[in-house]
This record gives C-alpha cells, structure tokens and sequence, in this order.
C-alpha cells in the first residue's frame, strides 16, 4: 500500500477509534460487577470490551474489504491474510473497571508480516496517537518524537507488573531495584499501548515489559518507530510482536535499558 493511500486509511481508522473512544467513555462507572467475567488469572473483561470490538471490526471492514483480524476478545473469526488487523479495543480494562484514567483502544495494520499502521486513543485524555509506515508520528495533528535524553540517569521508565506469569518474576524485581537506584523513577499504568505511546511523545523515555500479547504493542510499537525510537525484544533482537517480551525507548538511552533487561 503507498504512502498516501496509508495516510488516508490512518485518518480514517482515527475517525472510527474516536467513534468506538467515545462509546467507552460513555460506560465508565456503569458496569456492575454481576457484568465482569474473568478469562483468565487477573485478566477481566465485560460488555464494553466486546461491544468495543464489534464496533472496530465492523467499521474496519469497511474500511479495507477482505482484511482479516487478530483481536483480544475473539468476536470475530482470528485469521491471516495480506492485510491483518490487530486489536485491543480496551487496553487497561482493570483501569476502567475501577474508574482509574489510563485506557486506550488500540489499532494496527499488518501488511505482510510488517506493521504500517498504528492507532492508540487514549480515551480520557481525548488523545489520539497514529502513525503509518514512513510518515512519522504524530498527536492530534501534531508532529511528536522520543525524547532527546542520552542518559539512563536522566530517564523515567514505564513498566509493567507481572499479573499472570510469574515465573521469571525474581529477575524482573532486580531489575526494578538496579532502575530505581540509576533513572528519575519508575512508573507503572497499567496500559502497554498508552506507555509506548508515551514514550513516542517523549513523556516516557524508556518502556519495557514481559507478558505481553501481540495487540497490546503492536499499535505502540510504530508508533515509538515513527517517533525515532528503538524497539527490540529483551535480547537486542527482533522477536518483540509475539515474543512476549518488549524494550522500546529513545535512541540515546537504548543501549544502557538493554543492558538493564538483557
């Protein structure tokens, strides 16, 4: 897909995941607890969640005839195709579901085993990031980069807590204790796809975090891209959008987070 083509489906991607931003917006604070199910340990979901989803699949559809999904709820058939979309239609449902103000509907395009385009929309903050293959990143309009800082002292990090896998947990928790004593501080939101969005605006310098599916980063993940920034999985590599496993930061400060994960 070209460029302008690219641009042209990202503004109107924007439009539908404002739509669906709006719709979530209007159910904070309605969802009783007899509405939440539990897919797994720590891991909620309810009405909105999948109601989202619909909403994302039936107007991307639309959008791109013939497209195929990869979604968290499973509302739709999961398959590949040339074009896949990748969806989280609530990243940070814990967050909404006790009425904390970080979750965001995620979005991204797959072109043959390639992200060309990526949408996160914060929902409270009224924030849409977007970015599409070679046009850069960009915030409600405007232009955004990494952060210019080239020392880990200078840095604040953006993580996740372990809250299903905790196998590898004990490595994790030393490299909390070496990043607390050696950057500005630790923080922790509870929304992969708004940290990597964060960092791709320069608020986050550094964003790393293991146990994580593929459309909670695949949106961020071009985002922080476009930005000027770094992604890799914690071995230097590039096994970051299924591997699980994901370091993204501004450029001056990639070499010493990957020697803090690695």
């Amino acid at each position: 897909m070209q460029s302008l083509q690219l641009e042209q489906l990202c503004q109107k991607t924007c439009t539908l995941v404002e739509s669906v931003a709006d719709f979530i917006r209007g159910e904070v604070g309605k969802v009783g607890v007899e509405k939440i199910e539990t897919k797994a340990l720590n891991s909620l979901v309810s009405y909105v969640d999948k109601t989202a989803e619909r909403m994302l699949v039936a107007g991307l559809s639309e959008l791109l005839p013939g497209s195929t999904f990869l979604t968290e709820e499973e509302t739709v058939e999961q398959s590949t195709g040339e074009f896949q979309w990748i969806i989280d239609p609530l990243d940070g449902t814990t967050n909404f579901l006790h009425q904390l103000p970080c979750f965001a509907v995620s979005v991204a395009l797959r072109q043959s085993e390639e992200i060309v385009l990526g949408i996160v929309y914060e929902v409270n903050r009224h924030e849409c990031f977007y970015a599409w293959k070679n046009g850069g990143a960009w915030l409600n309009g405007s232009r955004i980069h990494t952060a210019a800082t080239t020392s880990l002292a200078d840095s604040l990090v953006a993580t996740g807590f372990p809250y299903r896998d905790f196998d590898t947990m004990h490595r994790y928790i030393e490299t909390l204790q070496f990043l607390m004593k050696n950057t500005r501080g630790l923080r922790r939101y509870g929304a992969a796809a708004v940290d990597l969005a964060y960092v791709s605006c320069g608020r986050f310098d550094s964003f790393f975090e293991y146990g994580l599916a593929a459309w909670d980063v695949a949106a961020g993940i071009l985002l922080v891209q476009e930005a000027g920034g770094r992604v890799s999985d914690f071995k230097g590599g590039d096994d970051y959008l299924f591997g699980g496993r994901l370091l993204a930061t501004a450029p001056g400060v990639y070499e010493e987070m990957l020697g803090a994960v690695r």
